[in-house]
């Protein structure tokens, strides 16, 4: 990142390192204000000369390409994708030799663009790929500030004296070089220029001096510019109203003025320009003061020129923002032409281009109804763009012109979501909800499933959700059919807030339907889904449902809600007991997290860590809730603690988190059903069974309403370990046999050890032995460290030493090697692990040479051999 202020050298320091580059492909771009709103404008300059290469890319990365640059189906692709596929097509640019990217005037750059260059700007370590970017130094550009920078300033008085020397051979005369050097601050293209086009005492005298360089700068362009004939300055203003400098295009608009852009050669020789292959101002400064300068009729009659020669087969886009530029009056047809423009942004992603388009469209509207209309959606696009200020802010002109009663209950919604999108507060929870009341009723049920679902983790205010829950079934619109949806918020609103034997038949309602469904277009609400099913511990769909949602949101590059599948997904895996596949999922979250710069979630991570038993990792991810904007995600928390503390015997602790999340849940807030289980293990080795009571009447109501396997287990387990029945032993052995039934290993193996302790405790050495060596072994062997380390103590006090377990290679490994190793382990290619995790092959390939010394082993093959 080469910083400084206009005029300080950005380009010429660039250009002079560009040109030493022996064998390097260089490719240019450079950002412009016109184009700011233009979507992807910078980055089609950038991928252009070599986008022939998309075609040996996968077919989804080809595709984003294809749909962002206009060469195929007007499909919207995520912009992680479409960062994915530009660092896959230089990665194969750079199969035939190194490739250097320049982006100049980085300020300038559109938000696309820039998005999807940042993102192969952090990935590039171990390509063949140089990236340099140039920008004014007023603030980086988001996402550039974090890459090494380059500072450029003033040259000292010395070094002026110098270049001023050089630039005019003899160099001014004293008093001239001392105002020279006064008014450029060492500014190298202020002394240059000041230098040659200076007034008798140097540099314009007092009566036009300005505070800044670049301003300065600025009124030398335009002296200069203005010394031009009348027909050239014409066409310099054209030049300056195109950013693309195409000289075709100019050739065509000036034609169409009654121009010859032959002309343009005396600019050039003015130096305010250069022809080429493409037309490029000297600096951009020239470009804007010469913009500026013009009057507003001038620069009308310019961009109406432009846009006629503009071939609307080619750039449609284009062609329809210079006749917005060209107009002053209302216009719907130029208005229809932005709207559709904007239509074509959003199809591709580019919301803040398309809130762009439309919020000039409704300028241009001359019907105050429609120009309402168009600004609501532009406030809409604006909010999607992630600018809830400039949506509100566009919401309130909307509001002002005429609107139906419709249109004012979709507003009012709308600023309910900019609200709810500032602050996921409890009073702009309900207003969101209050507002989906007017709304059409195949619309509200969306609304209040997203609203509801939204404080269902993280309500740290009691009685919220049931207040919430009762004011949606107030107001939820009953229909026929039911869809999949209104079962799935019937689901969560029982769950919230009726008892278990009410809640439960609702809830397997919504899972019977949501699994015979079509795959979801929003894998979102799937993933509330995949909660209900852990809830009714059924294990054999909550596998399916959660494998079945990753599947869903990679198909249709759903990657928003990608991060949580692959959550629900490691849930699912850690009660399976394969702890190394969720550590892989949770990996995979957060690299599609850190990609996207969103904040991970942690429940759970939380819910991984109380398993394995690790205390110390377990206090860092806790400090992190609620720091940097992360929500507290109480539910997992306290399951997490009491999972934990159960695992390391401290009953106390594990009792406490338990009756923390049982306190939130007769409060009216979620928990997760889970914890009832840990609360009864908890209450029975501290002696405190009468704390318990409220956690077996869950536990009875939910195995009798729905007698899974899993739910039967549990519920004979409490029994046995609160000592409530005749015969303890056979609650125990049942308890066992109905575990043994489910893909459940790891609650299967703590049930054989909390029999194994029951044996012990009843001087039943041999039978106990047998019980707890099984439940050290698969214990040890998933990595459940605190249970197994619970479990060895137990054997030791039956007289046995456990096996030790031996040293697994694969600690040796980093997170993200094990990641990529247990992919590709699975026969994944390097170039479709990259396209998981959001990095190059040549970076995945780097990371595999990395696994192979440390395993010491020298394939595939033998990766795919060892027990990942």
């Amino acid at each position: 990142m080469v910083a400084g202020e206009a005029g300080i050298g950005k380009s010429a320091l660039i250009d002079a390192v560009v040109e030493d580059l022996d064998g390097f492909e260089v490719l240019r771009a450079a950002g412009t204000e016109f184009e700011r709103d233009l979507l992807y404008a910078t980055l089609h300059q950038l991928c252009a000369p070599v986008l022939d290469h998309r075609h040996r890319l996968p077919a989804v990365q080809r595709k984003a390409l294809e749909a962002v640059f206009g060469l195929g189906a007007q499909t919207s692709p995520d912009p992680l994708t479409v960062g994915l596929a530009v660092l896959g097509l230089l990665h194969e640019a750079a199969q035939d030799g190194p490739v250097c990217c320049v982006v100049d005037d980085a300020q300038w750059i559109d938000d696309a663009s820039r998005r999807a260059l940042v993102f192969v700007a952090r990935r590039v370590s171990a390509e063949r790929i140089a990236m340099v970017f140039a920008a004014r130094d007023v603030g980086s550009p988001s996402g550039l500030a974090e890459f090494p920078r380059v500072p450029l300033v003033g040259l000292d008085d010395e070094d002026a004296r110098a270049l001023l020397r050089a630039a005019t051979h003899v160099g001014p005369d004293a008093e001239a070089a001392d105002r020279i050097l006064a008014e450029a601050h060492g500014n190298p293209l202020a002394l240059l220029e000041f230098a040659h086009h200076a007034e008798p005492f140097g540099v314009p005298g007092p009566r036009r001096f300005r505070a800044s360089v670049v301003d300065k700068l600025e009124e030398q362009f335009v002296h200069r510019f203005e010394r031009l004939p009348d027909a050239a300055r014409s066409l310099v203003v054209l030049a300056a109203a195109d950013p693309v400098g195409d000289l075709d295009l100019l050739r065509r608009a000036a034609r169409l003025l009654g121009l010859d852009a032959a002309g343009l050669t005396l600019a050039e020789n003015a130096g305010l320009l250069a022809l080429g292959p493409r037309l490029r101002f000297r600096h951009p400064l020239v470009r804007s003061a010469v913009y500026a300068s013009a009057t507003p009729k001038k620069r009308r009659s310019m961009h109406g020129a432009l846009a006629e020669a503009t071939d609307p087969a080619t750039d449609l886009d284009r062609r329809a923002w210079h006749r917005a530029h060209a107009v002053v009056e209302a216009d719907e047809n130029v208005a229809a032409e932005l709207e559709r423009s904007a239509d074509r942004a959003r199809l591709r992603g580019g919301f803040a281009a398309a809130a762009a388009f439309m919020e000039r469209a409704g300028r241009l509207t001359p019907a105050p109804g429609r120009q309402a209309e168009r600004l609501f959606v532009a406030a809409q696009l604006r909010l999607q763009a992630g600018a809830p200020d400039a949506a509100r802010a566009l919401l309130t002109r909307a509001e002002r012109r005429p609107m139906d009663d419709t249109c004012r209950a979709r507003a009012r919604l709308l600023r309910a979501r900019i609200g709810y999108q500032l602050s996921h507060g409890p009073q702009a929870t309900a207003g969101l909800v209050d507002a989906v009341t007017e709304l059409a009723p195949e619309q509200a049920g969306e609304t209040y499933l997203e609203a509801f679902a939204s404080v269902m983790y993280n309500d740290n205010h009691p009685g919220l959700l049931q207040e919430l829950g009762a004011r949606i079934r107030e107001r939820v619109p009953r229909r026929e059919p039911v869809r999949p949806t209104d079962l799935l918020l019937d689901a969560l609103l029982d769950q919230s807030m009726l008892p278990v034997e009410r809640a439960v038949p609702t809830m397997r309602d919504a899972v019977a339907a949501c699994r015979t469904a079509a795959p979801s277009s929003e894998p979102w609400r799937m993933n509330l889904l995949c909660q209900v099913v852990i809830d009714l511990r059924d294990d054999e769909v909550m596998e399916e449902v959660a494998d079945r949602q990753v599947d869903a949101a990679r198909r249709q590059g759903a990657l928003a809600s990608l991060p949580q599948a692959l959550r629900y997904q490691a849930v699912a895996r850690v009660s399976a007991g394969r702890f190394d596949e969720a550590a892989a999922c949770l990996g995979e979250a957060r690299a599609v997290d850190e990609a996207a710069g969103t904040v991970p979630l942690l429940g759970p991570e939380l819910v991984l860590t109380g398993f394995r038993g690790d205390g110390e990792r377990f206090a860092e991810l806790r400090d992190l809730l609620g720091r940097d904007g992360r929500p507290f995600e109480a539910a997992g928390e306290h399951y997490a603690r009491a999972v934990l503390h159960n695992g390391l015997g401290n009953y106390e602790a594990a009792l406490d988190a338990a009756l923390t999340a049982q306190r939130r849940h007769q409060a009216g807030s979620y928990s997760i059903w889970a914890v009832y289980s840990e609360l009864v293990e908890a209450a029975a080795r501290t002696g405190r069974g009468e704390e318990a009571a409220v956690a077996m009447r869950h536990l009875e109501a939910l195995a009798r309403t729905h007698p899974v396997p899993w739910a039967v287990a549990e519920w004979l387990q409490a029994q046995a370990l609160l000592e409530q029945g005749d015969d303890c032993e056979a609650l125990y052995r049942r308890a066992v046999d109905h575990f043994s039934r489910t893909r459940i290993r790891v609650l299967h193996a703590r049930a054989r050890l909390t029999y194994g302790e029951w044996l012990r405790r009843a001087n039943r050495r041999s039978e106990a032995r047998e019980e707890l060596r099984a439940a050290h072994d698969t214990l040890s062997r998933i990595g459940a460290r605190a249970f197994a380390d619970r479990a060895a103590r137990e054997l030791r006090a039956t007289g046995e030493q456990p096996r030790r377990p031996g040293e697994d290679p694969l600690d040796r490994l980093t997170a993200q090697e094990r990641l990529i190793a247990g992919k590709v382990a699975a026969g994944a290619t390097s170039r479709e692990v990259g396209g998981m995790l959001f990095l190059s092959p040549r970076t995945v390939d780097a990371h595999l040479r990395n696994v192979y010394r440390k395993l010491g082993i020298s394939s595939r093959r033998q990766l795919r051999e060892m027990p990942l």
